[in-house]
């Protein structure tokens, strides 16, 4: 399987994490991760193959995922190929006119989210051969719906804050750090993300331990859950089962074993760049940086 990361336009970036690929080997068989509960979403415009969920016949060109409260286990496929947008936490609405809420815990197709301008993104990627011609007819396209102004600029930092410190940080901490009384960023937090702050913090915890040891199987559980805020053992244990139907230990014994969509850091992978960033641009396919025509 062949896999890219982009080094996307700078005005994007405060807002997209990355961007992203797979291409799967002529004729080789992928099985397909479980999607679980996390703090961001992600965009997936198929080149190949669309993704298939739970034996359903149903497939998209382009879908989102935006999970908070539900997994969605995709199944064996050939001939995958997408490209990924990965929006940072609480950045999706800066893109689209549909309110936080209807975001979350579904698939929703391309002109679900953006009409006949998302139906006309997909037709062009598809009479696009080269990937640097599509990867910039996607940035393109987002910096078209990129709004200037947030629709809640306070609770977008306040996210990004909890983010990064959120096993250390209360959410009464938060309020002051904010300037708003609990009550006040509780009903802000909602309207802006469909989901409680107290609720947004414990998928922080819960999306930073399972990247944790998805990266790094050698990775004690325990400390690594321990590391991201969790109390002790028996707590991860169940919020995990909660949150997946499964324990820790059995879920992992199976998820190491098949791909997974977390990436490692940016600075850690080579980056596949288009011409308006740098004269030459490389791919990073299985781990090995190659000249990109």
């Amino acid at each position: 399987m062949k896999t890219f990361h982009h080094l996307s336009h700078p005005l994007l970036r405060p807002y997209i994490a990355r961007i992203w690929g797979w291409e799967s080997l002529p004729g080789e068989l992928i099985a397909l991760p479980t999607l679980l509960p996390g703090t961001g979403a992600e965009l997936y415009l198929h080149t190949g193959q669309p993704f298939m969920a739970g034996g359903s016949d149903s497939a998209y060109c382009g879908e989102l995922f935006c999970l908070r409260r539900r997994c969605i286990a995709l199944g064996e496929a050939r001939n995958i190929g997408f490209i990924a947008i990965r929006f940072r936490i609480g950045m999706l609405v800066r893109f689209t006119d549909l309110p936080a809420p209807e975001l979350l815990d579904g698939r929703l197709a391309v002109d679900a989210l953006w009409g006949g301008a998302g139906a006309r993104l997909l037709q062009r990627l598809a009479e696009t051969g080269e990937q640097g011609q599509r990867l910039q007819l996607v940035e393109a396209f987002l910096l078209e719906r990129l709004r200037d102004r947030s629709p809640d600029l306070l609770i977008e930092q306040a996210l990004n804050l909890l983010y990064r410190k959120g096993a250390s940080l209360t959410i009464e901490r938060l309020a002051e750090l904010s300037g708003l009384g609990r009550r006040q960023l509780e009903k802000r937090w909602l309207r802006a993300t469909g989901v409680s702050p107290s609720e947004m913090r414990g998928l922080c915890r819960f999306h930073h331990t399972v990247r944790a040891l998805m990266l790094n199987s050698g990775a004690d559980p325990t400390d690594t859950a321990l590391a991201n805020g969790y109390y002790d053992q028996a707590h991860f244990s169940h919020d995990f089962r909660r949150r997946t139907g499964h324990p820790p230990l059995a879920y992992l014994q199976v998820a190491r074993k098949r791909t997974h969509f977390y990436n490692t850091p940016d600075s850690a992978t080579a980056m596949l760049v288009t011409p308006q960033h740098q004269r030459s641009p490389y791919v990073c396919i299985n781990g090995r940086t190659r000249g990109c025509s």
